[in-house]
C-alpha cells in the first residue's frame, strides 16, 4: 500500500470532498478520485459514500482512519528526524578516545559541541587505541581519537586524519637525581624502572623512544594514568607523559622534556569508518577537535 494514498485518504476524510482535497493537495479532482479508488481496491472495500455534494466515510473508512493517521504520522516523524540529523537539530554522536585525550582535549571539544548543538545526544567511551579502532570499524563509534608511536599507522577499515603530534616527556618523583634538568636523553634514563600500561614495550608509548641501545625494564604495568603518577610519586619508577596529559600532572611529580632528536612524538589521529561519509555531527565535532588541538 502506497503511503501517499493514505495521505490523500486522510485529506479527503478531513474535508469530506474530493474537490476540496484536490485543491489542498495540488491534484485534479479526477486524480483524487482515481487514487481513492486504488486504495479501496487495496483494502477490499469502499472507504467513502459518494453523495450528491461531497463524500462521507463508510464504516470501513472509519476503521482505516486511525491506522492511516498512525502510519502517516510515523512517516512524517521519520522525515523530520532525518532532516534534524542533517541540520544538527537531533540525532546522536558516539565518541571514543584514549585516556590522555580525555584529560582536556575531548572534554573541551564536547562542551563546545553541546553548547552549539544541544539537541544532539553525545555519548563517550574511553579505551585503548586498538579497541577503539575496532569499535569504529564495526560501527559502534562514529569517531575516536587514537594515538600511536607510528606516524603512518595501518589500521584496517578506518580512515585516519592527523590531529596533532604529541611530544613526550618523562615523569619523575620529587627529589629524583634528574628532576632539576631541563631536558633528558635516553642515556640519562639508563637503569630506571619504567611504569607502562602494557608489558610489551611495542604496545606502549615507549615504542616511540626505543633505539638499538635502549631497553627499558617494565616491572609495573599500570593502566590508569592517575595510578601511574602514584607509582612515580612513590619512587617506584618513571613513566612517559604525553603533552595531552601534562596539565594534569600531580604536584609531587616532576615532568622533564625528552630530547626531541631521540624521541619520536606520538601521532594522534581521529579515526572514522572507512568509506563512510561524515555526518553533520561528525564534521562539526572534527572542526572543534582541530581547534582544541591548536589551543591546548
Amino acid at each position: 500500500m502506497d503511503t501517499a494514498l493514505l495521505e490523500v485518504f486522510l485529506e479527503v476524510a478531513r474535508r469530506e470532498s474530493f474537490t476540496a482535497a484536490a485543491g489542498s493537495l495540488g491534484y485534479t479532482q479526477s486524480a483524487i478520485s482515481r487514487q481513492i479508488a486504488v486504495l479501496e481496491s487495496s483494502v477490499g472495500g469502499p472507504l467513502f459514500d459518494r453523495l450528491p455534494r461531497g463524500v462521507r466515510l463508510t464504516e470501513e473508512g472509519r476503521a482505516l482512519v486511525p491506522h492511516a493517521t498512525a502510519v502517516v504520522g510515523r512517516l512524517r516523524a521519520a522525515v523530520a528526524d532525518v532532516r534534524a540529523v542533517r541540520t544538527l537539530g537531533g540525532g546522536g554522536l558516539r565518541i571514543g578516545a584514549i585516556p590522555t585525550a580525555d584529560m582536556a582535549l575531548i572534554p573541551r571539544a564536547i562542551a563546545k559541541f553541546r553548547r552549539a548543538h544541544p539537541a544532539v545526544v553525545v555519548t563517550h567511551t574511553e579505551g585503548l587505541t586498538r579497541g577503539l579502532v575496532v569499535d569504529v570499524r564495526e560501527g559502534d563509534l562514529d569517531l575516536a581519537v587514537v594515538g600511536t608511536a607510528h606516524p603512518e599507522p595501518a589500521f584496517e577499515g578506518v580512515h585516519l586524519r592527523k590531529l596533532m603530534d604529541d611530544a613526550l616527556s618523562v615523569a619523575l618523583p620529587l627529589g629524583h637525581r634528574l628532576a632539576a634538568r631541563d631536558m633528558l636523553s635516553l642515556a640519562d634514563l639508563e637503569g630506571e624502572n619504567w611504569i607502562a600500561g602494557q608489558p610489551r614495550t611495542q604496545d606502549t608509548l615507549i615504542a616511540g623512544v626505543q633505539d638499538s641501545d635502549f631497553r627499558p625494564q617494565i616491572p609495573y604495568v599500570v593502566l590508569e594514568w592517575s595510578a601511574k603518577q602514584g607509582f612515580v610519586a612513590a619512587g617506584l619508577g618513571v613513566t612517559l607523559v604525553p603533552t595531552l596529559a601534562a596539565a594534569s600532572v600531580r604536584s609531587d611529580v616532576v615532568v622533564v622534556a625528552l630530547d626531541p632528536q631521540e624521541v619520536t612524538p606520538r601521532s594522534v589521529f581521529v579515526a572514522t569508518p572507512e568509506g563512510v561519509e561524515d555526518s553533520a555531527a561528525v564534521a562539526a565535532f572534527l572542526e572543534l577537535l582541530r581547534v582544541a588541538a591548536l589551543d591546548r
